[in-house]
Formats: structure tokens, C-alpha cells, sequence
């Protein structure tokens, strides 16, 4: 399955936001505690899964999802130069892509970085090309310096921690991502980077959670 150029893909939340205040009302506390914790220890224990990994399996299923992540947007694009790919720089024991970002790069492909601003507010995203000098961000990220400029995302990669077959990430807990989907128009094409070995029954989604265009990993990809 694949998704032509022309449509127009719209944010799929686990629960509809008009009805949010609703559903908020109704939360069991315990409940919610329970899943807090049980989120908590499957990160943890996800990204040491993560960190286990060899540097030759690191490369391997990096050079997998790049390829499988080419082909859908070979199906889905007739020409991908200028079309702004939001990236990410990996952290804690994620999938290295920057190699892939350069060849993308030369394709004509404009390559944008995620910066989170401030808390609670959605990320921004700065141009990067192989040439960026980065900084550290107040969390010791590398980022795009402050002059680069800002793109909106055609295509977007969210990292996932883990990931289910409704198309749902879990991520590290803070809700950036989740804030900038629901923030970015037009939505952009959202693809969730993964390890297949990641993938769980359900992550429980909340009402704010919003699910992937696509899911890939090294053994390839779904479309919820």
C-alpha cells in the first residue's frame, strides 16, 4: 500500500480532540498511574535492547531502513528535490540515518533538524546540510545554529522507542512530536523509525497520541 503525492493525509489521533475534555473526565487515576509506570520500565528496557546492539548490526539495520524508507517515497514522489525531509539526530542508542541524510542532500532533498525552543511547545525545524558546524542545545544535542533557516516539513521521521501495529510510537515521554503534528499544516508525510524487535501488542495510546503515516524498520515497512 502506498499513498500518492496528491492526498492529503490527516492526523489519525487514538481518540477524537473534540471529544478530549470527555474522555479526560473519565480517566481512572490508578489507571493512568499504571500506565505511566508500565510506559516508564518498557522505555527503559527498550533502549537497552537499543544500546546492546553491535556497531555491525547498528549499520546494518540503518542501511536497511534507509533503503526500505527510499522506496516509499520513490513510490509516493515523482521528483523528491526540494521537498524538506525532517530528520532527527540520534540520541540514546537510536539508529544513525545522518549518513543517509547526505546522500539525500545531494539528491537535491532539503534536510531540516528538529529544535525544541521551549517546553511545551512544539519543535521548529532548521535547514542542515553536510556542512553545518553544529551546537549543543541546553540537553547537549547537536542542533543547527540559530542563523540556519527554518523549514516546515514535507516529510517527517519520528524516532520511535517502540512502536505497535496501529501505526502508534511510543517516544521518550515528553510529547514533542505529538505537539508538532498536531501543530504542523499541512501535515506532513510521518514515518516512524524502529527496530522491528521494538514492535509491542499495543503502547496503550492516549487521546493525544497521533499515529504514523508509515512505520519502518530493517525488515521493512507498514502502513496502519
Amino acid at each position: 500500500m502506498s499513498v500518492s503525492d496528491t492526498q492529503k493525509p490527516t492526523a489519525r489521533y487514538a481518540s477524537p480532540v473534540c471529544y478530549a475534555a470527555d474522555v479526560e473526565s473519565g480517566v481512572d487515576e490508578q489507571q493512568q498511574r499504571d500506565l505511566a509506570r508500565w510506559r516508564k520500565a518498557e522505555r527503559q528496557r527498550q533502549r537497552e535492547i537499543r544500546r546492546a546492539l553491535t556497531p555491525e548490526q547498528r549499520q546494518t539495520y540503518a542501511q536497511a531502513i534507509a533503503k526500505n524508507i527510499d522506496a516509499i517515497l520513490e513510490k509516493k514522489y515523482v521528483d523528491l528535490r526540494g521537498k524538506v525531509l525532517g530528520g532527527y539526530w540520534p540520541i540514546q542508542g537510536e539508529l544513525d540515518l545522518v549518513f543517509w541524510f547526505h546522500a539525500l542532500h545531494k539528491r537535491g532533498v532539503r534536510i531540516a533538524l528538529p529544535i525544541t525552543e521551549q517546553q511545551d511547545a512544539p519543535l521548529i525545524f532548521r535547514a542542515w546540510t553536510p556542512d553545518t558546524v553544529m551546537k549543543k542545545d541546553c540537553w547537549h544535542i547537536p542542533i543547527p545554529p540559530a542563523e540556519n533557516a527554518q523549514l516546515t516539513p514535507d516529510i517527517l521521521l519520528a524516532p520511535c522507542v517502540a512502536w505497535d501495529a496501529a501505526g502508534f510510537r511510543l517516544g521518550y515521554g515528553g510529547g514533542y512530536f505529538d505537539r508538532t503534528l498536531a501543530a504542523l499544516a499541512p501535515k506532513p508525510f510521518v514515518i516512524g523509525v524502529a527496530m522491528q524487535a521494538a514492535q509491542l501488542p499495543t503502547i496503550f495510546p492516549q487521546i493525544y497520541d497521533i499515529a504514523m503515516d508509515a512505520i519502518v524498520t530493517e525488515a521493512g515497512a507498514l502502513f496502519p
